[in-house]
């Protein structure tokens, strides 16, 4: 008799979740942007917020909680309860690649986060001032070469994903250049246009005007395709070099909540990010569609934390 009070307690605790999400949403959602508002990340989820609530006949809630490289709010999410009211967009900061420049990070996203869906991704770009006699990245590697440690690339600051596409770029091109970090995109677009720097190291859409003004001279992206509003620039990749480096957006949960709303978050996403206006909305800060599966965006976060991880602990890298 115990056995089986046991066993049919045991079935239905395994039932309670799809029953609950069967039910699900009830009330509005509340969609966690660890950026303040105004920025990329802030743009793509307020228009996914939008279309998703349509979608789930429930309102979702952008709330932006900024602070820490978006630690801050992305630990709002890990502490939230797992029911499917609490959800994140997030990015490849605080999901991959802050664990290991922050001494004291709350939180291990592949550990406390469920995965739900990758948005998009916006490339990096290698640009040089015109004066650069370099029109490629293997002469900018060359002129490296000659001058260790004396050819400055800018950034947005240290720790940001335009710093360690530096170091990974001088990793892989066995060179010695000088980051130059910056508070922000635009102090270091005008120190590199100025000439007061070399180069500069950024996601590619920071330094489209200039670039397309010729202020400066882009020499590759750092995607596995040429980016779009730059289709005369090569990848690093068809420069013989393996550069591959992103900011990406994600879709997450707590740890704890239910595989059928995963599911059912993961299939509305994925439709939205089909749509023309999502594609047109990525595009406007030179992002591009990723989507897929829950699985995918799990392995993406393992693989980016991985190689963010060398890059970080061998040019020893780190963040209060």
């Amino acid at each position: 008799m115990n056995r089986r009070i046991a066993a049919a307690a045991l079935a239905l605790a395994a039932s309670l979740p799809s029953a609950f999400a069967a039910d699900w949403p009830a009330r509005p959602i509340t969609m966690i942007v660890p950026f303040p508002a105004g920025g990329s990340a802030d743009a793509v989820a307020r228009l996914v917020a939008l279309r998703l609530g349509e979608k789930l006949g429930q309102q979702v809630v952008v709330d932006n909680r900024a602070g820490a490289g978006g630690n801050v709010g992305t630990d709002a999410v890990v502490r939230a309860p797992g029911d499917g009211y609490t959800i994140a967009l997030s990015t490849s900061g605080p999901l991959a690649n802050n664990k290991f420049l922050y001494k004291n990070m709350s939180f291990d996203a592949q550990k406390d986060l469920a995965p739900v869906v990758a948005i998009g991704e916006i490339p990096m770009g290698v640009a040089v001032n015109p004066r650069m006699k370099a029109d490629t990245l293997k002469a900018f590697l060359d002129q490296a070469r000659e001058q260790p440690g004396k050819v400055s690339v800018g950034n947005p600051g240290n720790g940001t994903i335009g710093h360690l596409t530096t170091e990974l770029l001088a990793a892989q091109g066995k060179v010695q250049v000088l980051a130059v970090p910056y508070k922000g995109d635009a102090p270091a677009i005008t120190d590199v246009v100025g000439g007061a720097i070399d180069a500069v190291v950024m996601p590619i859409t920071a330094m489209l005007p200039q670039l397309q003004a010729g202020k400066l001279k882009a020499l590759a992206v750092t995607s596995r395709q040429r980016f779009a509003g730059l289709p005369n620039v090569p990848t690093a990749a068809e420069q013989g070099l393996p550069l591959q480096s992103t900011v990406w957006f994600a879709v997450v949960g707590p740890r704890k909540l239910p595989v059928p709303i995963v599911q059912r978050l993961n299939k509305e996403i994925n439709a939205i990010l089909a749509t023309p206006e999502a594609r047109a909305k990525l595009a406007q800060f030179g992002g591009s569609p990723l989507g897929g599966t829950p699985e995918q965006l799990a392995r993406l976060m393992t693989n980016d934390a991985a190689k963010w991880q060398k890059v970080i602990e061998d040019a020893r890298i780190t963040l209060e």
